[in-house]
């Protein structure tokens, strides 16, 4: 039998567009050659323009779907993304503490990027106190690493290493904060690590606003570790696939781009025929 290619589970609400959530996850793993598994958190009512609604799926379900699998198959990686309820962290937390020699991508998705709200206080507080300590990295924008670092006597907002410095604190092996909020020429992404910054890695700001673009860096990441890469070059081969993705970006509908995830196929299939001897 040929060998099998890395497989890499996924815990993400549903995303009916197919621009972000578990359809993002599968199509960039799948992308980037890695079989997909999913574990479904959420139901969600969206488009392309913003969430309209969200329903948790039940933590006992989320547990079953996930240990089933588990014990089915090798497992690369966990890619966590919007997990739907206090419960379900909890589930999450508690299934991927089973498995410590497994690399865990946290994507903490807090709000859409209309503004729509993800998460509940209690939820990012779950996020922190469980699932923060047991990742392998945490992949937040800056707007997420803000709020997740946030502490109760802060006199005003943390800065962006301050930030990152604090969720080390709590266990995470690496943070990858992303530039894309912040007031800059170039969207500037800073890989932290206990010793500091790994890397910063600087791209061409793209123009127009992207659904999906937090889920695809962090399903590459993940999928670039279930490949064998070392982190700090998982980081940098998954920041390179998501530019792309953007870059290639299309609008199928009245709101946001949604990233090409195969723009490789479309490139292959534009290539001029050359003519035959």
């Amino acid at each position: 039998m040929p060998s099998l290619p890395p497989i890499v589970l996924t815990f993400a609400a549903s995303d009916p567009t197919g621009g972000a959530g578990l359809q993002a996850d599968l199509l960039t793993l799948a992308s980037m050659g890695c079989h997909p598994l999913s574990v479904l958190t959420a139901l969600t009512v969206q488009d392309t323009r913003g969430v309209e609604g969200m329903l948790a799926i039940d933590a006992e379900w989320v547990a079953d779907q996930a240990r089933r699998l588990l014990e089915d198959m090798p497992v690369a990686a966990f890619k966590l993304g919007v997990l739907g309820s206090v419960e379900n962290v909890t589930a999450v937390a508690e299934i991927v503490s089973d498995y410590p020699d497994v690399p865990v991508i946290l994507d903490p998705i807090l709000a859409s990027g209309r503004g729509d709200a993800l998460a509940t206080d209690n939820m990012v507080d779950a996020l922190r106190e469980l699932l923060v300590p047991q990742a392998s990295i945490v992949t937040p924008n800056s707007i997420e690493a803000r709020r997740l670092a946030e502490e109760d006597d802060d006199a005003e907002e943390p800065g962006v290493d301050e930030s990152a410095r604090r969720l080390l604190a709590l266990g995470c092996e690496y943070v990858l904060v992303t530039g894309t909020h912040e007031a800059t020429v170039e969207v500037i992404n800073k890989l932290y690590a206990a010793q500091g910054v790994v890397r910063e890695d600087r791209w061409q700001r793209l123009p127009g606003s992207y659904h999906g673009s937090g889920c695809t860096l962090a399903s590459a990441i993940a999928a670039a570790l279930a490949n064998g890469l070392e982190m700090a070059e998982a980081v940098r081969e998954a920041q390179e696939y998501t530019w792309q993705a953007l870059a290639g970006g299309f609008r199928p509908g009245m709101g946001q781009l949604l990233p090409d995830r195969f723009f490789w196929a479309r490139e292959v299939d534009a290539e001029p025929e050359q003519e035959k001897p």
